[in-house]
């Protein structure tokens, strides 16, 4: 693809899409995938889901939208981590496409 990619974990579904709306309004890039972080026990923990919002642009715009959609976070429910590869490798790309929502 040749893109930079941009990682932000966060609490909840709610969160993830203002992640993804603050990173786009704030640079050059597009949402790739939404993912979520759900053990098999997830049901028995008192804690919500875990979502991952993937940008994906220049470096640069990479690098802006994660940190818009950070401060958009911090305001509602928080951050878990963050990521940006510069230039995936092809074999990172393909994990980079796998997504848990799609999935029971």
């Amino acid at each position: 693809m040749g893109k930079a990619v941009g990682m932000i974990e966060v609490f909840g579904l709610a969160a993830a899409f203002a992640a993804g709306d603050a990173g786009c309004k704030a640079a050059n890039v597009t949402i790739e995938a939404f993912d979520r972080n759900k053990p098999a026990n997830a049901d028995a923990l008192p804690v919500p889901l875990i979502v991952m919002v993937k940008f994906r642009g220049s470096i640069e715009d990479v690098k802006a939208a994660i940190e818009a959609a950070e401060k958009r976070v911090n305001e509602i429910t928080g951050v878990v981590t963050k990521h940006v590869i510069a230039n995936p490798e092809q074999d990172t790309e393909k994990m980079l496409r796998i997504s848990g929502l799609d999935k029971n």
